[in-house]
């Protein structure tokens, strides 16, 4: 992994764990690592490195999405539920971090474009795993809440959504 992505990769991390406000550059070069020379090398804005740890989080999302899982159909699209549950517990409890930079920069045109174009290539794998974009759009929403209702469900959020799964595929 080349230094960049190293950098990035750290970025996801420390702003998975303090959020988009709290932490200073500062905060974010230590917890890198690097020096902060280094840091601006890469990354000369703090929205820079916001960027960056979204497609760093991004380009993680959609591999395990799409690891190891069935091509189409009612089995693929309830891999990716159970990938989500994975990711949710592991990687996101707090819920998804791409709606928390949104929120904490509502008016950076930079940060929203990143973030849309995250959230409508998650919209077009389940279109295409649900061989339909009519369903693709009715598993986005669900897929949506689901990272919206963990903090307050949790796992039930999960077998919530796999019904509903089944209702939109079996129709």
């Amino acid at each position: 992994m080349s230094v960049k992505a190293e950098i990035a990769a750290k970025l996801e991390q420390a702003f998975s764990q303090y959020g988009f406000a709290e932490p200073s550059v500062s905060k974010l070069q230590t917890f890198c690592g690097v020096s902060l020379r280094t840091l601006y090398k890469y990354y000369p804005s703090k929205e820079e490195m916001i960027v960056a740890a979204l497609e760093h989080r991004h380009q993680r999302y959609m591999a395990l999405l799409t690891k190891g899982g069935p091509v189409s159909g009612l089995d693929a699209v309830l891999h990716t539920a159970q990938k989500l549950e994975e990711w949710m517990t592991n990687h996101a409890p707090h819920g998804c971090m791409s709606t928390l930079a949104v929120a904490s920069f509502p008016d950076n045109e930079t940060i929203s474009k990143v973030v849309t174009e995250h959230k409508l290539a998650v919209r077009d794998l389940l279109a295409e795993l649900a061989e339909s974009g009519e369903k693709g759009d009715q598993l986005y929403l669900i897929h949506e809440g689901i990272s919206t209702t963990w903090p307050v469900l949790g796992a039930q959020a999960i077998d919530i959504a796999k019904q509903m799964i089944r209702n939109i595929i079996e129709a």
